[in-house]
């Protein structure tokens, strides 16, 4: 099984948002990349963008059974269909998620605590990516 972090945040809400994302195997990390996505970013458009981003990179090491992981509780309860997209700004990521799920034999959804090891490093990455885009104000997200 692989498994996926993925995160994504805006300083401001809206504000300078960024993503980073990580592929993994139990404890080994296969790869890891952030990048930043611009001025005027909400949290929960960062956090699809970061999940987008996992997928791209999962998808180059498999096409078998993946696990996403993420702090989102919203991101993950709108993919499992518990909750409606209603933000016509997140109907276009919503559906290239969708679109990418093509790529693997099958994939979960899971929340997981912002405190999650591998949680850590992904939020550390995109705080790096904003730091590196002149937004030095530290990162903090709600929930």
């Amino acid at each position: 099984m692989i498994y996926t972090n993925s995160d994504g945040g805006a300083r401001g809400n809206p504000g300078p948002g960024a993503v980073a994302a990580l592929v993994r195997k139990e404890g080994e990390i296969f790869t890891k990349s952030s990048k930043f996505i611009g001025e005027e970013v909400t949290n929960n458009v960062a956090e699809y963008e970061g999940l987008i981003l996992a997928l791209e990179l999962a998808s180059t090491v498999t096409k078998g059974d993946i696990t996403c992981f993420l702090d989102s509780e919203l991101v993950v309860k709108q993919l499992l269909g518990e909750y409606k997209v209603r933000n016509q700004n997140i109907l276009p990521l919503f559906l290239k998620v969708q679109k990418l799920q093509e790529n693997f034999k099958s994939i979960k959804y899971a929340h997981v605590p912002r405190t999650d090891n591998f949680q850590v490093i992904v939020d550390e990455l995109l705080n790096e990516e904003l730091d590196n885009q002149g937004h030095r104000k530290k990162f903090i997200k709600k929930g």
